[in-house]
């Protein structure tokens, strides 16, 4: 059973009964009383750490409730206080620095909330929890490099933490330490300890293994499914709308987008040759793809539009192109995508995968495409580009593609926003 925190240094359990009922209204949701009696303490006695934790707590509440910022703000203000305050019980020093740093990350104040948990791990160099928080926070930050040595740390002192295990091996596959980072997200995920039982564990965990050819791959991906992180096994991806149409091809006619793959179609040649143009003219536009999808080969793109923001400077490369595309808000503004060509030359294989979002479905349109040796797998169907016609499947599936012809296959690719989402949903998801 867990022990209780203790929160009361010797003068606080003088003044307990008048701590317990400003309390209880908190407790009873009754925010700004609470408030208003721990501010009345605070004043009374500024010694007291356990009167000034309870009004950063009214604080939290009260800005939950008011949905204000400023108040967060306040509350983040007087949860430091507490720390600064002598003779504070380390359980409520603890408690306080702890969320003093989760509402600075809430926030988005990701530096601040990394120096209050730096205080935290000098402040108790044993509390390997701490240390575990402090390396998400460098992640946070982008700061792989840090957060890999706070693990190392953890696992050096408790080579059993299962948390540390996850993010370490998360750690060495964003590194591309591929096998290496097996073990450590295998162990993490079967230790069950809190914070492991993540989406993004399964996912990297199933993707590393498919990379070394390890079937267990979808082992991993059934029990991330059965723990409500997938769709399907098939269907992984992490930023999800509930509800959505799921099914990996679709045709123009069931996305309701018919206006789009018309106009596609039939201008096929002057989007192809203004393709050509860009790569003939300017190769240094078409930039390798980026997000390590490749075993082997060479992958490149040049975007039009990105997160439903165009480029301007790129437009300037195929004027008729995004010229034609204007007319369709779907794909413009679909911030959760992107509008790019892609040239993929031979001897280049993609290794399966999956998009970010079921937010959106994805168009090929063939432009040049050799007589054989293209093909791309959807889920459990493969199918192979047309010069002139347009593919429509949905990325959030696991999806792979083999370039063994001749000579490079050029594609237009169009994201579109999935025809089941709302105006509302349109105007209000974030990008991706």
């Amino acid at each position: 059973k867990k022990k209780k925190p203790k929160l009361l240094n010797k003068f606080d359990k003088t003044i307990k009964a008048e701590l317990d009922a400003a309390e209880k209204l908190r407790k009873k949701g009754r925010v700004e009383e609470a408030l208003r009696a721990f501010e009345a303490l605070v004043n009374q006695y500024p010694q007291s750490p356990r009167a000034r934790y309870g009004k950063a707590q009214s604080e939290d509440d009260l800005a939950e409730k008011m949905r204000s910022n400023e108040m967060l703000q306040q509350a983040i203000n007087t949860y430091d206080e507490v720390a600064s305050l002598p003779n504070v019980p380390s359980d409520l020093m603890k408690l306080s620095l702890k969320r003093e740093a989760d509402r600075q990350q809430f926030l988005g104040r990701m530096r601040g909330s990394l120096v209050t948990l730096q205080k935290l791990v000098q402040l108790f160099p044993s509390d390997t929890s701490f240390k575990n928080d402090l390396g998400v926070g460098y992640l946070l930050m982008g700061d792989n490099s840090n957060a890999k040595k706070v693990y190392e740390e953890v696992l050096s002192l408790a080579p059993n933490d299962g948390f540390a295990k996850v993010h370490y091996g998360f750690i060495l596959k964003a590194e591309n330490k591929i096998a290496e980072s097996i073990p450590y997200l295998k162990e993490g995920l079967e230790s069950g300890d809190p914070g492991t039982d993540d989406g993004r564990f399964y996912f990297h965990l199933g993707d590393a293994l498919q990379r070394i050819g390890d079937k267990e791959a979808y082992k991993w991906y059934e029990l991330g499914y059965q723990r409500g992180h997938f769709a399907s096994v098939w269907q992984r991806s992490l930023y999800n709308v509930k509800g959505l149409k799921a099914q990996p091809w679709w045709t123009a006619k069931e996305t309701g987008y018919t206006e789009l793959v018309k106009s596609l179609e039939k201008n096929w040649k002057l989007i192809r040759d203004e393709g050509l143009a860009v790569m003939d003219k300017k190769r240094s536009l078409f930039l390798p793809e980026d997000e390590n999808l490749r075993e082997k080969g060479d992958w490149s793109q040049f975007t039009l539009w990105q997160q439903g923001r165009k480029n301007e400077n790129s437009c300037k490369g195929a004027p008729k192109t995004c010229a034609l595309l204007e007319r369709f808000p779907e794909a413009t503004g679909c911030r959760r995508g992107q509008i790019k060509y892609s040239v993929m030359h031979p001897g280049t294989h993609v290794w399966p995968h999956t998009g970010p979002t079921n937010c959106r479905l994805r168009m090929h349109l063939g432009l040049v495409i050799p007589k054989e040796g293209c093909r791309i797998r959807c889920a459990q169907e493969n199918r192979t580009w047309e010069e002139g016609k347009v593919l429509i499947f949905d990325d959030s599936f696991e999806h792979e593609v083999w370039q063994d012809a001749e000579s490079y296959r050029l594609i237009f690719i169009v994201d579109v926003w999935h025809p089941e989402l709302t105006a509302q949903q349109r105007r209000t998801l974030p990008a991706i």
